[in-house]
């Protein structure tokens, strides 16, 4: 595999210098420049949000630093969570004065360093709390969903929970609009190659030339399945199935589908599948609102997709619309 890079060890540095030199509403912040914030953050008297984790996953996480979603983030190296440090910078940087949401990916490191965060926060006089993403219906049985992974859906609660928190609401209320839109979500992916970590010498994992891993986490992580490659309609017949047979659908009449490239699968691939889970929605009685389609959340340059299906209604869709000026949320009602 190719990269376009200088050395690896200064993959991550160069590349959020990269990100707020095109996008000057974001300026780096933290001891060793590792928090993404809003220029304009903190805003007095508006409660901040901050989501944090690896590099190698844009245009989560910091992508979605903007107005209308979150205030700041921290981000780690490649596939590695953010250090404690650099937590609790992203904190302060999005403090005003009404509380600190902490709004993250259900992983290991992730937690026990925004939870230290959270404590050394707390005792400087900031308030937080902490909702967790936990999307990926792959990784735990449903009795199991608070061990789930959080992936790409989480993106539904950085757009509610930013909207609600601009409309001037209360840490609680931002809070359980985060949990609110966790509960809706639903997510699986698909790999149909590895990618190449700056400065590794192989994959991060291996996938023969004709084969498939149904479930595979956004790192590799182990999925449901591995077997020959099998035509579109199929992958998201399946996908579909397992989505809807998880997702909280009842009495529901409207969904958003988010169909995310893993980093190298191109539109025309992602609007192959689209169109097929589309139709079965339709088929269901289910209204499609909000449709989203390209590169949300992805893995380096793994070749693979996911589905999230969230489940919305008119309260929760007036904060899906609601405006931002984050130039990778684009949402269409």
């Amino acid at each position: 595999m190719k990269k376009l890079i200088n050395a690896p060890g200064n993959y991550v540095d160069e590349m959020l210098d990269g990100l707020v030199a095109a996008h000057p509403y974001l300026a780096r912040a933290g001891e060793e420049g590792r928090v993404i914030r809003r220029a304009s953050a903190p805003r007095r008297g508006k409660v901040g949000i901050v989501s944090g984790g690896g590099s190698g996953h844009l245009p989560l996480f910091t992508g979605y630093v903007a107005e209308g979603m979150l205030d700041a983030c921290a981000i780690g190296n490649v596939f590695e969570g953010p250090t404690v440090g650099s937590c609790v910078e992203a904190i302060q940087a999005a403090d005003g004065g009404a509380g600190v949401l902490r709004l993250y990916g259900n992983y290991g490191g992730d937690r026990m360093n925004f939870d230290m965060a959270g404590e050394i926060a707390e005792a400087d006089g900031i308030e937080s709390t902490t909702v967790l993403g936990i999307d990926d219906v792959a990784s735990a049985a449903p009795e199991e969903g608070a061990k789930r992974r959080g992936v790409a859906g989480i993106l539904y609660a950085y757009k509610a929970a930013g909207a609600m928190a601009d409309r001037g609401a209360s840490l609680a209320e931002v809070t359980a609009t985060a949990a609110d839109a966790v509960a809706r979500t639903r997510t699986i992916g698909v790999a149909l190659s590895p990618c190449l970590i700056p400065g590794s010498g192989a994959p991060s994992f291996t996938l023969g030339e004709n084969e498939i891993e149904m479930g595979m986490g956004i790192h590799g992580e182990p999925g449901i399945w591995r077997a020959p490659l099998r035509p579109a309609d199929e992958v998201a017949d399946e996908m579909l199935d397992r989505l809807t047979a998880d997702a909280p659908l009842s009495g529901a009449r409207q969904v958003s589908v988010l169909v995310n490239s893993l980093g190298a699968t191109p539109l025309e691939e992602l609007y192959i599948l689209y169109r097929r889970i589309a139709q079965r929605l339709a088929a269901d009685g289910l209204e499609v609102v909000m449709p989203l389609v390209g590169h949300y959340a992805t893995s380096m340059e793994m070749a693979g997709v996911s589905v999230s299906l969230c489940v919305v209604d008119g309260a929760f869709m007036e904060l899906l619309a609601a405006p931002t000026s984050c130039p990778f949320w684009r949402g269409a009602a």
